[in-house]
């Protein structure tokens, strides 16, 4: 038996002093967005509480399927590098980029560099994808969707060569009846996302896991919890998605969340449990348009003063047990 914790989108704040040639590009839309909203939704008060019950919760090994970041300046780069030796060492933390690691040309080869051991498949130097981990009955195959995106999009893909190396990697791995997690940040099943947010050759995706095969396939990008499945050569195979780890209670998008599942069996007879810990959501409070506007014209005054978000307190709410599912595993 082997426990998996899966967390996603920390979007790691608050985001650190930028240089006016920093903002000279898409990372302006992302600034300004991270102040008027992200910073007051996305805390880290909200995330260290969730780690706390992780960490309570000891899973034998962390998948983290990208956004650490928000717009890939080089200090969030180096913040984030900091931040993933306090979640566990590389042998126990998995790690895939998101499209927030890659918002710019450049940052994911930054982002590589300086996260790398935590991307690095068993036996090999550097990172690479897609990469294979071994930890007991499982084989998580970590694949990368990241790509650097023009304005208003958050576009993912992998490309035909990584597409042929997943199907090769999955069927080999099927061969040795190991329970094979995908880890990918952009959601592989059609019609998951908006248009401007979608993965571009997800039907590579679907192609290689219908006719290699796989066990389990964890991703974030929607900020929401989901449970989905796409074809594999034996049945269902499950897409599990995961809301952000930093967001709070109220907003549009569910609070912070991990899953966690437990794994047992042996290939054919495979059995998963999935647990749902996180913050309960609460419901929005409802306000006219006209007080909305009010706010949002206050926030935007605000941050022409001072671009600094309001200190964060603990939160009061507690992580707790929030739904619990038995995965129909195919074989």
């Amino acid at each position: 038996m082997i426990r998996l914790a899966h967390l996603s989108d920390p979007h790691l704040g608050p985001l650190p002093a930028a240089r006016l040639r920093d903002l000279l590009s898409k990372r302006v839309i992302g600034y300004v967005n991270w102040h008027r909203s992200r910073a007051r939704a996305m805390t880290g008060a909200w995330l260290d509480g969730l780690l706390a019950d992780l960490d309570a919760c000891t899973p034998d090994h962390i998948a983290l399927t990208g956004d650490l970041v928000n717009i890939a300046l080089d200090r969030e780069i180096a913040a984030a590098a900091d931040w993933l030796e306090t979640l566990g060492p590389p042998a126990d933390v998995s790690l895939v980029p998101g499209n927030h690691d890659a918002y710019v040309q450049g940052a994911l080869k930054r982002a590589k560099k300086a996260w790398g051991p935590y991307m690095t498949g068993d036996g090999e130097d550097e990172p690479g994808f897609p990469y294979v981990r071994r930890r007991g009955p499982l084989a998580l195959v970590g694949v990368s969707s990241a790509r650097a995106s023009g304005p208003w999009f958050a576009t993912g893909r992998l490309g035909s060569r990584q597409a042929r190396h997943l199907r090769d990697t999955l069927t080999d791995l099927g061969r040795e009846g190991l329970f094979r997690v995908v880890m990918i940040h952009h959601p592989p099943q059609s019609a998951a996302t908006a248009w401007n947010k979608r993965l571009t050759d997800a039907s590579r995706v679907r192609a290689a896991v219908k006719r290699a095969g796989a066990e389990l396939v964890l991703h974030g990008h929607t900020h929401l919890a989901t449970r989905e499945t796409i074809e594999g050569p034996h049945g269902p195979v499950p897409v599990i998605g995961v809301p952000s780890a930093s967001n709070g209670p109220g907003q549009r998008r569910p609070p912070a969340r991990f899953n966690l599942f437990t794994i047992d069996g042996a290939r054919g007879s495979w059995h998963c449990e999935m647990e749902e810990r996180g913050y309960a959501p609460v419901e929005r409070e409802k306000r006219s348009r006209r007080a909305t506007r009010r706010d949002r014209q206050a926030r935007a005054d605000n941050d022409l003063i001072e671009l600094v978000p309001e200190t964060e307190t603990a939160p009061a709410a507690e992580v707790t047990t929030l739904a619990r599912h038995t995965l129909e595993i195919p074989g």
